[in-house]
């Protein structure tokens, strides 16, 4: 299988989204992808824009933050517009796109771990509530792909991300009660892995410590994003596995909000290294690793948001036009 050069997490500055379109497609044209703008506000932040997906399922904003209610209101039509609005700019800048294409949405355990039911705690204390809002969200989400796929009847596919922050404190049993003075119970991996297979191909997105990494490969997932300073040596032979088993790997190699960015070089340095230790062959490099921002560009500003992702596609060339001199210098 074959990565994608370099892209970019999801999230971007501001709030005009055609110009985010253009910088996404301009500079990383060999994986772009349906830019949030969570500077717009209410339902344009991941967990908003997500929840107006759900089939069957309505949220609203409460003080606590996002609750399911009986039936949508504004903040859920709220949502729902912002995504509209955003696909008809795609629609019209996508025009003869030929290429591959990626949507991020909000994983259903992150998902879980934010909403609150409609009179008591969040839907991760729910097992039952968790299945239905797998399901809900399973559904909404196919729907929301062959959406995309309509917009631009050109790509060649389009490539879904599940952003999955949470999902580490889901495992470990660290996620607060609605009151916030206890913790929800840990849930079981084979939970997680079983809702992540009802999913089309799933990147997962984890940018938090202790991305299971096992779990994901046991899952069948596609692939794995993540930040390449929260990697340790502990986690090596779980990604060494991965990608003997197939996944490709996102790897976030610069910061999300405005740095200094270094030469393409020291960018692609992150990459490097790790495949120096797996031992890998070098050739392979440039096939199973993507560069990416750390995480999303939402805090940065907008030149920066342009340059970082300029940084990765650049990087990223370095790595397919001569992975071996990498290699050799890592």
């Amino acid at each position: 299988m074959t990565a994608w050069e370099a892209t970019g997490v999801g999230s971007h500055p501001g709030e005009d989204h055609l110009e985010a379109l253009r910088v996404v497609f301009g500079e990383v044209p060999g994986l772009p992808y349906l830019p949030e703008l969570p500077a717009r506000g209410v339902g344009a932040d991941m967990v908003g824009r997500t929840a107006s997906m759900l089939v069957d399922l309505a949220v609203e904003v409460q003080p606590s933050g996002w609750r399911l209610t009986d039936r949508p209101g504004r903040d859920h039509h709220r949502a729902t517009d912002h995504l509209r609005r955003d696909l008809d700019g795609l629609e019209e800048l996508g025009q003869g796109f030929e290429g591959p294409f990626k949507v991020q949405v909000c994983g259903p355990w992150t998902l879980a771990a934010t909403i609150e039911l409609r009179h008591g705690d969040k839907m991760l204390s729910d097992a039952g509530a968790v299945r239905d809002l797998t399901a809900s969200l399973a559904q909404g989400v196919q729907e929301h792909l062959a959406e995309v796929r309509k917009r631009l009847p050109g790509v060649s596919e389009v490539v879904l991300q599940l952003d999955e922050p949470g999902l580490p404190g889901v495992l470990r049993g660290t996620v607060p009660t609605a009151s916030g003075f206890g913790r929800l119970a840990a849930v079981e991996e084979w939970r997680v892995e079983e809702s992540l297979k009802g999913f089309e191909a799933p990147l997962v997105h984890c940018c938090a410590p202790g991305v299971p990494f096992d779990l994901l490969r046991r899952a069948g997932v596609r692939g794995v994003s993540m930040d390449a300073s929260l990697l340790r040596r502990r986690d090596d032979d779980a990604i060494g596995e991965a990608v003997e088993a197939g996944l490709v790997f996102l790897l976030g190699v610069v910061p999300g909000t405005d740095a200094r960015l270094p030469d393409a070089g020291d960018v692609a340095g992150p990459a490097v290294e790790m495949w120096r230790r797996l031992g890998f062959a070098p050739g392979d490099l440039a096939d199973r690793v993507t560069l990416t921002p750390t995480c999303g560009l939402a805090g940065a500003s907008p030149r920066y948001a342009r340059a970082a992702l300029r940084a990765c596609h650049k990087a990223a060339e370095v790595l397919r036009d001569d992975p071996a001199s990498g290699m050799q210098g890592a």
